[in-house]
């Protein structure tokens, strides 16, 4: 059997991260030869979507309105497989740069036909698709992961499908039967293989849900440089939008209907202003963290998400607003009716990797009050003293509120050029950034 020569291309993308740039830059073409039974390999990002159902349309600008403008899990990391420059492909295939039909890599395991691939629910095919967001896959078409697959697209949709081989775009759909865009599911599929030309835009995205009742886009998983994330996609993608055609698992089984339960509250509206902040313990709260977690927000949590309000729902919530480019009130931690809607929707931007050395976030002025006893009064003092402010303790500073520091608060804020009640004494998110900058 001579399988066409094939290409996969990465697929465009709206991310200007310096890694995404420099990979559709640099990223190595496909040598015209190679060694024999040994392919090369070219890959492209695989989109795998969360399920969820809208609350409405987003507007684009939401980014530049703010959190109160007027309403209109642990992670996991695998290691990385090992690096290899390409794998035999099946008996009886010819070397493709995207590597063929392909057993598991270490596994010893042949390609399988699709009478053997496993059963599985949606839930099943959703969750094996994040594993790979949760561990943050580098992409590759020369390595496979830890779980014996190929770090492409295809390799990522074989994984997501639990099939018993590596598969390319122009084997995949052997795996599955065509349905319509009416029926698409999570767990499905949209397959692009370009007959015609295979050198030229093959890909295939993993659908997961609808964004909202428009039906005009749906949450992504995407396997692409520099590594698996998540992401809002326009339906059926970015590019080649009358060639994608939709099909399903053939083994997919009834069951829960995979619309990842982690994130849950797609259909849920904001329950009010009252059900978050301190004091509180409700479901809501775990869900407002389980959706952080989702968006980039799980180095904040220690343990949990859980239905008692905490430092880590604040801090992450405060950190998803400024995300949106949002500051002040705007980004105080606490959720509003346009947090709560971007969360649900999947829309926005997601939290940024925490840096290293970056300036703490601002616990909450409920904690340098007269009374007050805690761990950021000790961590305010210390900055204060080594900002040379610190002629008015004593003794300390300590973790107990005093004079001592509200003066030296004041003083730090009024060279500042701060006056009247923005030199109070009492540390706002303002102060608290300028002191550790």
């Amino acid at each position: 059997m001579i399988v066409p020569v094939f290409e996969e291309i990465e697929p465009v993308s709206d991310c200007d991260c310096p890694g995404c740039v420099l990979g559709r830059r640099t990223a190595p073409r496909p040598s015209s030869g190679g060694f024999p039974g040994r392919p090369a390999v070219r890959g492209a990002a695989v989109v795998a979507a969360a399920a969820s159902a809208a609350l409405g349309a987003v507007p684009q600008a939401v980014a530049q309105a703010g959190e109160h403008a007027p309403a209109g899990p642990a992670r996991l990391v695998a290691p990385a497989g090992p690096a290899r420059p390409g794998a035999p492909a099946a008996d009886g295939t010819a070397a493709t740069p995207q590597g063929g039909t392909a057993p598991l890599f270490g596994t010893g395991t042949s390609a399988a036909p699709a009478s053997r691939s496993p059963a599985l629910t949606r839930t099943q095919i959703i969750n094996r698709a994040k594993l790979w967001v949760d561990a943050q896959v580098p992409y590759s078409t020369t390595r496979y992961w830890s779980d014996g697959y190929r770090q492409d697209c295809s390799g990522y949709v074989s994984m997501a499908w639990g099939l018993l081989s590596n598969e390319w775009t122009g084997s995949l759909a052997q795996f599955g039967v065509k349905i319509t865009k009416d029926e698409l599911e999570p767990g499905d599929i949209l397959l692009f293989h370009n007959t015609a030309d295979p050198q030229n835009g093959s890909h295939v995205v993993i659908f997961g849900g609808w964004t909202d009742y428009t039906r005009t886009a749906y949450t992504g998983y995407e396997q692409t440089p520099p590594h698996t994330r998540r992401q809002s996609t326009p339906y059926p993608y970015w590019n080649n939008t009358t060639k994608y055609v939709p099909y399903r698992y053939k083994n997919v089984t009834s069951g829960a209907s995979g619309s990842e339960p982690a994130t849950g509250g797609a259909l849920t509206p904001f329950p009010g202003a009252s059900y978050f902040g301190p004091g509180a313990n409700n479901k809501y709260v775990t869900q407002l963290g389980q959706m952080l977690v989702a968006r980039g927000g799980a180095a904040f949590y220690s343990t949990g998400p859980g239905p008692v309000w905490g430092e880590a729902d604040r801090r992450a919530t405060e950190a998803f607003q400024k995300a949106q480019g949002w500051t002040g009130s705007a980004a105080d931690g606490l959720p509003g009716p346009r947090t709560w809607e971007l969360l649900v929707t999947g829309a926005g931007k997601d939290i940024p990797p925490v840096k290293t050395g970056s300036v703490p976030a601002f616990p909450g002025r409920d904690y340098f009050r007269p009374g007050a006893n805690n761990v950021y009064v000790t961590q305010l003092g210390q900055q204060l003293v080594k900002k040379g402010f610190g002629s008015y303790y004593a003794t300390g500073p300590g973790p107990r509120w005093s004079e001592a520091d509200r003066r030296a608060v004041e003083a730090f804020q009024k060279a500042q050029g701060w006056r009247g009640s923005q030199a109070d004494g009492y540390p706002g998110p303002e102060t608290w950034r300028r002191l550790f900058t």
